[in-house]
């Protein structure tokens, strides 16, 4: 029976010291891990694709009816 009072005592004082940690990061006002990770680009931008080239009538390339 004591090892059950001790868990939850324990498990409170871990609940205690989260919930402070909590307060004194939003008292903070520190920008958020995850708000700089979501502004950051994910990878660098690739230049711009080249248009291909439009079908030219050639011998190779024509039927003739």
């Amino acid at each position: 029976m004591s090892v059950v009072v001790l868990q939850v005592f324990v498990s409170l004082l871990l609940v205690a010291g989260s919930l402070v940690m909590f307060i004194a990061h939003v008292r903070q006002k520190d920008p958020e891990h995850a708000d700089r990770l979501s502004l950051s680009p994910l990878e660098e931008d690739s230049p711009c694709k080249p248009q291909p080239q439009p079908c030219r009538p050639d011998a190779s390339n024509t039927t003739t009816p």
